[in-house]
């Protein structure tokens, strides 16, 4: 079940639960495109769409929230890798989805959003976001993402890629 369809049955508005069914949508686009199934340029059209969405929500709703000395460190790191991930992203968004380097890139940005998914999920900010934070709270949260998320994804935000791989988002200071 894809990240939309989650949403449009009210499953959750935990903000973890909803970040998480993002990178689950990732991975299904990942593996739809490495098995050849369907259209591959709109596959990767959608794929760098939420990629540049969910970068988005994180880095101007979720991110800032959860600033604080616990998780300072790991916020840091995850905006670089996001603008990793973006670099790659635009750099595919130049080519044609047969190219050599296409399938190179796609291999690299999947292995960059694993290790990205992982270490946000399993070992490090999303179990602390889960003791630092209520589970209202969290919804709270998950609701302002999911609005912001419907808003970004109608407007097609892999076109601002380009525009984002000069530096790492901004993120205000651990209070």
């Amino acid at each position: 079940m894809g990240f939309s369809a989650l949403l449009h049955r009210g499953v959750t508005t935990d903000v973890i639960d909803i970040l998480v069914s993002q990178h689950e949508e990732v991975d299904r686009i990942f593996e739809s495109l490495e098995s050849g199934s369907g259209d591959r340029r709109a596959l990767f059209g959608e794929l760098a769409n939420l990629l540049a969405a969910h970068a988005t929500v994180e880095e101007k709703i979720f991110y800032p929230a959860v600033m604080a000395k616990e998780t300072s460190d790991l916020l840091h790191e995850s905006v670089e890798e996001h603008l990793a991930i973006k670099r790659v992203l635009a750099d595919m968004l130049e080519l044609r989805v047969n190219d050599e380097s296409f399938k190179a890139k796609l291999s690299v940005v999947k292995e960059q959003v694993s290790h990205h998914a992982h270490e946000e999920e399993e070992k490090k900010l999303f179990p602390k976001v889960k003791q630092l934070f209520t589970i209202d709270e969290r919804a709270a949260l998950g609701n302002e993402v999911i609005v912001m998320f419907e808003e970004l994804i109608g407007a097609s935000p892999s076109a601002n890629l380009p525009r984002e791989t000069e530096a790492a988002a901004e993120l205000p200071a651990a209070r």
